[in-house]
């Protein structure tokens, strides 16, 4: 019997050594690139909990050395500065903004997805180009209608900034998403008696539980880390964390102490977010790659 009806020939003993390694190889460079990711994050905490003196004069990592140079001083000076309010003036912008997106965005998809009404194709191009309108242009257009309808350094004025340039990519990507999934799920909905909306809340926003948590991740990332809409749109009373720090920066330029926890808070909240919803995070990114 030739080698080509029994498969393909065995492998030598260097490639079973290679096959064998090579993925204990790939794992730990896997985690050596996890843990040198990870590293500007701890040193920021590791200078956030030292003295003032200790920042200036050594680097974070001779803190393993001496742990007598750690303290949480830093952070109650911080808090004494009022950043507690920064930091859920932060909470209550992000919040409200990235569900709103997610709300809307899923409806809006579902339309252009599987609703047959005038003009939906030359809508959703509509909505695409709008993907490359720059936050820029429309800073001072829309500060004078906020001036208008008095709404100008409020909370609602960031967040229906947000909400509005967050729309077109958050449509884009959920009507790509829900455009793949199965008609025949819809049409035995659909014989069932169910409506749209029906459809929509049962069959079709369960399925975009990935695509919704990759979009809920992205757009709570780019509103909690925002600075250019609050240095616009927020007053000194209802600023959030980044425009906080920033006016801490201006005032202490050198004042590590004051900075460094700061930057951790508003670090570790959008870190904890990401890694605890990293899976559906993964398959969003992955949704549709595979047919």
């Amino acid at each position: 019997m030739t080698t080509s009806t029994l498969g393909a020939p065995p492998r030598s003993a260097l490639g079973r050594i290679v096959d064998r390694v090579g993925g204990g190889l790939v794992q730990a460079a896997l985690v050596l690139i996890g843990v040198f990711w990870l590293v500007p994050t701890l040193g920021l905490f590791v200078v956030s909990v030292r003295e003032e003196t200790a920042n200036n004069s050594t680097g974070w990592w001779t803190a393993f050395t001496k742990p007598a140079e750690l303290t949480l001083k830093n952070y109650g000076d911080l808090l004494a500065t009022g950043f507690t309010s920064s930091f859920w003036n932060t909470v209550f912008i992000t919040v409200p903004t990235t569900l709103l997106v997610i709300g809307i965005a899923a409806m809006a998809a579902y339309a252009f997805a599987w609703m047959e009404f005038p003009g939906r194709d030359g809508l959703f191009l509509v909505v695409v180009g709008l993907l490359v309108v720059p936050i820029q242009i429309a800073l001072i257009p829309i500060a004078k209608l906020y001036g208008t309808l008095g709404i100008f350094g409020s909370i609602a004025g960031v967040v229906l900034f947000h909400v509005a340039f967050g729309l077109p990519f958050a449509i884009f990507l959920l009507r790509n998403f829900f455009a793949g999934i199965p008609r025949s799920l819809l049409e035995a909905a659909r014989m069932d008696g169910a409506g749209e909306w029906k459809i929509f809340s049962t069959v079709v926003f369960p399925l975009a539980k990935p695509a919704v948590a990759s979009l809920g991740i992205f757009q709570f990332l780019w509103v909690w880390n925002d600075l250019l809409v609050a240095l616009v749109f927020a007053d000194s009373g209802n600023q959030p964390m980044t425009k906080a720090l920033q006016s801490q920066m201006r005032q202490f330029g050198t004042n590590v102490d004051i900075l460094a926890p700061g930057a951790f808070l508003s670090l570790i909240i959008p870190l904890v977010l990401f890694f605890a919803f990293q899976r559906y995070f993964v398959q969003g990114m992955m949704a549709g790659s595979v047919k």
